[in-house]
């Protein structure tokens, strides 16, 4: 149990020391860009039909692993076919002003 909590944390931590240093993300421009993205993730309970599970909201997240995370599904290390596609479609800047918006939103209660 303890190795299903740590091996993954470690990897996410390990994963996000190597990430060069990040460009500052400009938050206006990553709220205008991630409009499209609300269709899923600003959808109160929203599920996805296949493969059948609950989209994240993930206004509120640590700006690392939102950068972490997009740049994972847009080099394919993530697999979901339409975050990967998605995702190579922002480039490294876009991928860094998506995460400054979203961290800078209150996470719902």
């Amino acid at each position: 149990m303890i190795k299903r909590i740590l091996l993954p944390a470690a990897s996410l931590a390990l994963a996000l020391a190597a990430l060069p240093a990040a460009a500052k993300g400009d938050p206006e421009n990553g709220k205008a860009l991630f409009y499209t993205c609300t269709g899923c993730h600003g959808i109160v309970d929203y599920k996805n039909a296949y493969p059948t599970y609950r989209v994240p909201k993930i206004g509120g997240q640590n700006e690392g692993y939102l950068i972490a995370a997009l740049t994972a599904y847009k080099k394919g290390e993530r697999k979901h076919p339409t975050m990967r596609a998605q995702a190579e479609s922002f480039s490294d800047q876009e991928i860094a002003d998506i995460a400054a918006y979203l961290s800078s939103l209150k996470t719902a209660k």
